[in-house]
């Protein structure tokens, strides 16, 4: 690979500069420069000078009268007075008549102001100026405004860094880079049963797992140089630039060794190469150099690469195979033991009330990432500060979940009389439907209170514990869960409206990722109909079949969702009754508890009145 050479245009610029300040030096500053100071004097003092012969030059104008002694070396000048005589007696004591006087400047003199002082100067400044530049980029040898430099930050160990014992709920993840930290420090042990630690480490999981933070453990564990550089800063304009990069990366790194260097992101620079002509392969060198680098012909003892991305599956093989990321961590989403030990951890940055249960806060906030839990715990904290509370409560995080996964309540938000008795019936058909069916989740919380996400109203369901497999039954009760809304709005009202448009669409992408990924149907039985991409970025998914594959699926679909939505509304039609008593309740209260609903369900349903919202048809 070619190198790249030091860019010329720069250096054009500058003298263009030079060239530019120095002929606005000799039109401004020069004529300031060379032009002398002006003496003033008075008329008596301007004859005396005449009668003893000691004009030189003189001028006359309009208002004023310039003139120089005999040797020329003072300008002055005085007033006009009314002298008919003036001409004469200036010409009889020898004075010269000047249209305009000028100074007479050494010609030497002027070449020297001129030109040779401003070069002199500018020179000088270019001087500093280089100097200075060489000063950041590390050198005279490096390149021209630090092209090609690496710009990696260098971490230290510190006793108020990020320790392994600051981040949980990632005890596998932990346990793999203690093991890397422990081989940075005790090499021996290592090397005297012939084992050698992994060249590279890829974190991969979902965003806000902390495969940052754990990197940044790493950087306070360890006794050795850090270096961290994200995968972005390699990606320069012109070709060559990101593998110049690379090199100066890792030549720092091996002049350190033993070191770790960690690449955020890498997946900026580790895409897979797919032959395609491209205007600009300066991502494709990069790889290549940082290939060459990790596992080339040169060996790169002691140089330990972490990096960290949540597109595996984009990554080239070249870079993935062993012998370059010879080890693969998987940073996923905390199970409820990790959410409670995250949780812990974060509350030790605020006031907590003494009462707070952190085992029934991880069991609501199921599926949440530790950087969502540790925003939990502060938007617990603001709620406190405006409540006028100097520690957080157990409302408080209970609170500050639904803030996190529906937004804050809107106060401005008044619903119609009408509307609000809609969204009663909605999320109490979605409760009712949950609770008269086995394998279901129990309800958690029921509210009417609009939240800034959009949404009218929530049913919270809290699994007891965790839950790593989905049965069949499992999935078409959750169907029927998320069609309960819409069925209570037809057996209550008569008609539908626009609020299940998120459970249609969740509903949905259940009953389709049943026939085409989990194979839960009859007719095509274990057969994978559907890829799925990124799946730690929301799984983009894509089907994998033919036009009349696909016809049949869309009509399973439409079949299995439209069964659900029916037995959903046949467990309301069936207790009506208390559909209506428990919709009354929470159109009065707004918000109930999942015990409130509980007790309320296991209790004899009582008639309500003919006038009361939603006893009609």
């Amino acid at each position: 690979m070619n190198e790249v050479k030091t860019p010329k245009k720069p250096l054009i610029s500058y003298y263009c500069i030079v060239i530019l300040l120095l002929l606005l030096f000799n039109m401004l500053v020069m004529p300031m420069i060379s032009q002398r100071q002006v003496k003033e004097v008075d008329y008596n003092t301007f004859m005396e000078m005449t009668y003893n012969d000691n004009i030189g030059k003189v001028e006359l104008q309009d208002n004023q009268i310039l003139f120089t002694d005999k040797d020329n070396t003072q300008l002055y000048k005085t007033g006009l007075m009314s002298d008919p005589e003036l001409t004469q007696r200036l010409y009889d004591h020898g004075a010269q008549f000047a249209s305009e006087i000028q100074e007479q400047m050494s010609p030497v003199l002027s070449f020297l102001l001129s030109w040779v002082l401003p070069i002199v100067i500018f020179v000088g400044l270019g001087q500093m100026f280089t100097k200075q530049m060489m000063k950041k980029m590390g050198g005279p040898n490096s390149m021209m405004f630090g092209a090609g430099k690496s710009n990696a930050k260098v971490y230290v160990k510190s006793s108020e860094g990020i320790k392994f014992t600051d981040v949980a709920g990632e005890d596998e993840a932990k346990e793999n880079l203690s093991e890397i930290v422990d081989y940075l420090h005790n090499p021996n042990k290592y090397r005297d049963i012939g084992a050698s630690m992994p060249k590279g480490v890829l974190l991969v999981g979902p965003p806000g797992t902390g495969k940052t933070l754990l990197a940044k453990a790493v950087a306070g564990e360890a006794n050795v140089p850090f270096f961290s550089m994200s995968g972005s800063e390699f990606v320069e304009m012109f070709v060559g630039m990101g593998a110049s990069k690379v090199r100066d990366l890792f030549r720092q790194a091996k002049e350190k060794a033993p070191c770790i260097v960690f690449i955020d992101e890498i997946d900026a620079i580790g895409k897979k190469r797919d032959g395609q002509l491209s205007t600009n392969d300066e991502r494709e060198q990069t790889l290549n150099q940082l290939l060459t680098e990790m596992d080339g012909f040169e060996d790169n003892t002691g140089v330990i690469i972490l990096a960290a991305t949540n597109r595996p599956d984009s990554l080239d093989p070249a870079l993935t195979r062993p012998g370059r990321f010879d080890r693969r961590v998987p940073v996923e989403l905390p199970d409820l033991k990790g959410r409670e030990a995250i949780l812990r951890v974060h509350a030790k940055k605020i006031k907590v009330a003494g009462d707070v249960d952190f085992g029934k806060i991880a069991r609501m906030a199921s599926g949440a990432s530790g950087a969502e839990l540790a925003n939990i715990i502060n938007e617990a904290a603001l709620r406190a500060v405006r409540a006028g509370r100097h520690s957080a409560t157990q409302a408080d995080l209970e609170e500050s979940i639904e803030v996190v996964i529906a937004g804050y309540q809107k106060k401005n938000a008044i619903l119609t009389d009408e509307e609000k008795r809609i969204v009663a019936y909605h999320e109490i058909g979605h409760a009712l439907v949950a609770a008269l069916q086995s394998h279901s989740a129990p309800v958690q919380k029921i509210t009417i209170v609009p939240r800034t996400s959009g949404a009218l109203g929530y049913t919270m369901q809290v699994d007891e514990g965790n839950h790593y497999l989905m049965s069949k039954v499992e999935i078409e009760n959750k169907i029927a869960t998320l069609t309960g809304g819409r069925a209570a709005e037809e057996v209550a009202f008569g008609s539908v409206t626009t609020g299940a448009s998120n459970d249609i669409e969740q509903a949905t992408k259940l009953a389709r990722a049943m026939i085409t990924r989990y194979g839960m149907s009859e007719d095509f039985d274990m057969v994978a109909l559907e890829t799925v991409t990124n799946q730690y970025l929301g799984g983009d998914a894509s089907l994998a079949c033919s036009t009349e594959t696909q016809t049949n699926i869309d009509r399973q679909v439409v079949a299995l969702v439209k069964k659900q939505h029916e037995k959903a509304a046949q467990l309301l039609l069936q207790n009506r009754g208390k559909l209506d008593q428990l919709a009354q309740y929470l159109y009065e209260k707004e918000t109930i508890t999942g015990d409130e609903f509980m007790a309320m369900l296991n209790e004899p349903a009582a008639q309500l009145p003919q006038d009361m919202p939603g006893t009609q048809e």
